[in-house]
């Protein structure tokens, strides 16, 4: 999950050169996080190679589903009592 607002380099330009820096078999899937909705803030993240987007606030639903979507297992594992 990337936020695209921080401090020291955007999440647009940390995504650029986290994929920039990973090998084709090992391309990490980037999730945009922002509180701008719009769809040009969508497309601009796509762009930039994220592979999909999260609104502020996020539900846990939410990220669970998107986290489903891109193969994650998202079932809590318990531990026997």
């Amino acid at each position: 999950l990337m936020d695209l607002r921080m401090p020291v380099m955007d999440g647009l330009e940390a995504t650029e050169l986290l994929l920039a820096d990973s090998g084709e078999d090992h391309s990490p899937v980037v999730i945009a996080m922002t509180a701008n909705g719009q769809s040009s803030d969508r497309e601009r993240c796509l762009n930039a190679g994220m592979a999909d987007f999260l609104t502020k606030p996020i539900q846990a639903g939410d990220v669970r589903e998107i986290l489903k979507r891109y193969g994650f297992d998202t079932q809590t594992k318990q531990s026997a009592p």
